[in-house]
């Protein structure tokens, strides 16, 4: 596939970490969004399936179809989707206890089935994000004293195999959904596991199928992972496996690429070698719960639509528009 013809998603992320489905109101901001957005040439989008805290999965299936509805009524009929979903203390797959893997199954198969549905029944979509260990949740001993280092890492070390089984059975549904499931590793100071893509090709080395895969995501890889050698090996080894299912182009300070720190000459042509899929821009705005959750210093780009323009503040759009292009032209040089 040439550059030119690399389609390019833009994570929701920019706008909200909950797609509040069920709500019209809400429905038709995400509309306008993604209207918007189209005229700027993105070809797609990742939506963040927010984690609630039910058992009746079923239902929240229903409202994303509803949501999926609103989007077709709306002339996005033919747009792609891709979701980003992340394991919680109650969806643990990776708990000793089997009634909380059985739980944690369930959860996951119901958001293998709202990719499927927000994608349209297309086919071959992704699920992508930190499901296989709970996002943040940190372990601590009794005496509320945290883990850290050898303490942590031997701490985790047997939950990963009790997650083997579940991935097994997800695997198999998500197949039949055409949906691949995209690993994604997430630094040390945000999670204690997996930090890394080694950590994460170490388990998808236990699963069967490679329906489970990875996420390779640059704010990471700059951040949290050893180096050049390590990242090119881990390249080569997902590509062989075919466990590479999705590459996300971040920052790492995770807001505009325009004038940012990723390094284009190292990443992309590994990139663009092994991957022909949908490359994922993602800017994390300064909204709910990502200013806390991420400690976010810098100003919002402010939403047209949503909030009043800030003088000397760039909007979310006017980001999205730099990015597309940035992005256009790094794929064309390293092609």
């Amino acid at each position: 596939m040439s550059g030119a013809q690399r389609d390019i998603y833009l994570s929701f992320f920019m706008f909200t970490a909950n797609l509040q489905p069920g709500d019209d109101s809400a429905a038709q901001r995400w509309i306008g969004h993604i209207h918007k957005m189209r005229e700027l040439g993105y070809a797609g989008f990742d939506l963040p399936v927010a984690p609630v805290q039910t058992f009746d999965h079923r239902a929240e299936i229903d409202h994303y179809k509803r949501l999926r509805e609103a989007f077709d009524r709306a002339g996005l009929d033919g747009v792609r989707f891709t979701t980003n979903v992340g394991a919680t203390s109650t969806f643990d797959p990776t708990s000793p206890y089997p009634e909380q893997r059985r739980q944690a199954l369930a959860y996951l198969k119901s958001r293998v089935e709202i990719t499927r549905v927000l994608d349209g029944n297309q086919g071959d979509t992704i699920m992508a994000g930190p499901f296989l260990y709970p996002y943040g949740l940190f372990p601590t001993l009794d005496s509320g004293d945290p883990l850290w280092s050898d303490a942590l890492q031997d701490w985790l070390a047997p939950r990963y195999p009790h997650a083997v089984a579940v991935f097994d059975e997800l695997a198999d549904f998500a197949v039949k959904q055409k949906v691949k499931l995209a690993i994604e590793p997430v630094d040390h100071w945000e999670t204690p596991g997996p930090n890394t893509v080694s950590d994460v090709l170490a388990f998808t080395d236990r699963v069967k199928l490679a329906q489970v895969g990875a996420t390779f995501d640059t704010a990471h890889i700059v951040l949290g992972s050893t180096g050049p050698e390590t990242f090119r090996d881990n390249v080569k080894a997902a590509r062989k496996d075919g466990r590479l299912h999705y590459v996300h182009i971040s920052p790492p300070d995770r807001g505009a690429l325009k004038d940012s720190w990723i390094p284009w000459a190292m990443l992309m042509p590994e990139f663009l070698q092994a991957f022909s899929g949908p490359y994922l821009i993602e800017v994390f705005n300064a909204v709910p719960p990502f200013d806390r959750l991420m400690r976010l210093t810098r100003r919002k780009f402010w939403i047209p639509g949503e909030d009043q323009p800030v003088a000397g503040v760039a909007s979310a759009y006017e980001v999205a528009k730099d990015g597309i292009e940035i992005l256009r032209a790094k794929i064309a040089e390293y092609a």
